[in-house]
Order: structure tokens, then C-alpha cells, then sequence
């Protein structure tokens, strides 16, 4: 079986923007309406529904249609998957010394 890789320069993206980062937070709470956010945020539903696309896009965000109506969610599986892929390509294996000079700084 063979592991999902994710896409991290479309997360980092999704992440460094202030109203997406607010919505990751909101979304903590469980599932909301695309309303619901809206008032939350205080933005328009145009800049709602352009911030939604990159975090879906990004697959910190799931999105389910009920008749008019659009619900998100995040997946705490996915973040999870997301963040061990993380650790698991950035997180330094060892402290190594230097191979051109002595190591001294």
C-alpha cells in the first residue's frame, strides 16, 4: 500500500493567510456552514468561498452540499497524516558536523 504524499507547497499556501488560519480554528469546533462562517469571519461570501477552495484544494478541508447549502469540515485524520509527513521529511535526523570544515562556528 502506498502512503498519500502530500502536496506541502499548496498546505503552506492554505496557511499563510490570517482568514484561513481563522477558519482552520473555527472549523475546530465541528463542521459549520458556509453562513456560519461568514458571520464568524465578518468577510464576504466571495473571499469565503476563494479561501475555501485553497484549503480543499490543500485537503485541510472537506466540503459536503446539502441541496443550496455548503458544510465544512476538517478531518482530524488527515491533519494528522499531514502533520507525521511533516515531521517525518523536515525533522532533522541527527545534528551532523560539518564536512568541509571542522565543525567549529
Amino acid at each position: 500500500m502506498q502512503e498519500q504524499q502530500h502536496d506541502f507547497v499548496k498546505i503552506a499556501k492554505a496557511l499563510s493567510d490570517d482568514n484561513r488560519l481563522r477558519i482552520l480554528t473555527s472549523l475546530r469546533e465541528g463542521e459549520k456552514c458556509a453562513c456560519e462562517l461568514l458571520t464568524d469571519l465578518r468577510i464576504l461570501q466571495p473571499t469565503l468561498s476563494h479561501h475555501m477552495k485553497i484549503l480543499c484544494d490543500a485537503g485541510l478541508v472537506a466540503c459536503r452540499r446539502d441541496r443550496r447549502w455548503a458544510y465544512y469540515s476538517t478531518d482530524a485524520r488527515e491533519i494528522d497524516a499531514v502533520a507525521e509527513e511533516f515531521q517525518a521529511r523536515f525533522r532533522p535526523v541527527a545534528q551532523a558536523a560539518c564536512a568541509r570544515c571542522d565543525g567549529s562556528v
